[in-house]
């Protein structure tokens, strides 16, 4: 099968995907896939790459890449897609290792159903309502799972007057918050806040990354993930347990100084671990999710569960908790990507019946 490997883009995650990318390229069986990788720059550019996968960890695949499609800056500013676009519709598959803003957030997956190809992870809606935090909170609500307090705030009003939220954090959620971009992932522009002060700094931060940021409570609980794989029939593999070395699990922690580690399972009781895969499938159907999805959620010493967030396009790297978790469950990396794909073309065989009925 001829399948195309997207990776890199223009969010704050580029460098997170190229290594995703690598890892899954490294793990697809050859046998079975004619792999075509096509890179996105971060100035939004598609160009096809044919040089050695193991430049993607480095970001060195670019100029290779540059010099392969006789790509030039800034003679070329305009964004470049014709040779991406020609590799892409040659190809029976699509595996989008996008991370974040313009890759997980139902662009890419918007163009690719235009394309008429099957493509690995959620579609358009679930990508979208996934990747926005703000509204994902909605529909979690509304499907009755809990959640931690929150409130939403935003960069107009931020950057007129950072104080603005000061009372509402003081009445509703008090000190240490936190303060995240709404569409982001990875840790992006995430703080912990322990004064007003510190509110302050975090939300102008954070605004820098997106319009609408949350501002959510301190919860002191274990970070408990799930992940989840499938269609409507869709199972969610036993949870584990991320132990950040940090206050929180951050960017460095996750992928820079790998001083964090994962138990798995986690060790919690069982009636929380089959409470949380429950709620995970609940979050996944919630979204109306296909494919996979990685649901992370907090565990409280009281034995509270709370729903954090959905990723619906998790990290893909090596020390990343989608595919161990599955690893845990009997499922190899190579086996889950197999799988992943055939998902990609049961979706595809099923909106398309929808379609012609």
């Amino acid at each position: 099968m001829k399948l195309a490997v997207l990776f890199g883009g223009r969010s704050t995650e580029h460098a997170v995907s190229c290594v995703s990318a690598y890892c899954i390229i490294s793990n697809l069986d050859k046998e079975k896939y004619d792999i075509e990788m096509i890179g996105i720059t971060q100035d939004g550019h598609w160009l096809p790459y044919h040089g050695n996968p193991e430049k993607l960890k480095d970001g060195t695949w670019e100029e290779e890449a540059c010099t392969e499609n006789h790509f030039t800056r800034p003679a070329q500013s305009t964004c470049c897609l014709d040779a991406g676009l020609r590799v892409l519709q040659s190809c029976e598959a699509v595996l989008p290792v996008l991370h974040g803003l313009n890759g997980e957030d139902g662009t890419v997956q918007g163009l690719l159903e235009l394309l008429n190809v099957p493509y690995v992870g959620c579609n358009v809606f679930a990508s979208a309502a996934g990747m926005d935090k703000v509204y994902a909170k909605v529909l979690f609500a509304d499907a009755g799972i809990p959640q931690c307090k929150h409130i939403v705030a935003y960069r107009k009003t931020i950057l007129q007057d950072a104080a603005a939220y000061d009372t509402q954090v003081a009445e509703k959620l008090g000190y240490p918050c936190f303060v995240k971009p709404s569409n982001s992932g990875s840790s992006v522009g995430v703080r912990k806040a322990k004064t007003p002060q510190e509110l302050h700094e975090a939300l102008v931060d954070a605004a820098r990354y997106d319009r609408k940021i949350l501002i959510e409570e301190f919860v002191d609980g274990r970070e408990i993930e799930c992940a989840v794989l499938g269609l409507d029939d869709a199972e969610a593999a036993v949870p584990g347990e991320i132990v950040p070395s940090k206050e929180f699990y951050d960017y460095e922690d996750k992928y820079q100084s790998g001083s964090s580690y994962s138990v798995i399972p986690a060790e919690i009781p069982q009636e929380a671990l089959t409470k949380i895969q429950a709620y995970a499938l609940k979050a996944f159907a919630a979204i109306d999710g296909t494919g996979l999805s990685r649901v992370d959620f907090f565990y409280k010493k009281d034995g509270t569960i709370l729903l954090n967030e959905i990723n619906t396009l998790p990290g893909f790297t090596d020390i990343s908790m989608y595919s161990k978790l599955w690893k845990n469950c009997g499922l190899s990396y190579s086996a889950l990507l197999d799988r992943l794909i055939d998902l990609a073309f049961k979706r595809k065989e099923e909106h398309e019946r929808c379609c012609h009925e």
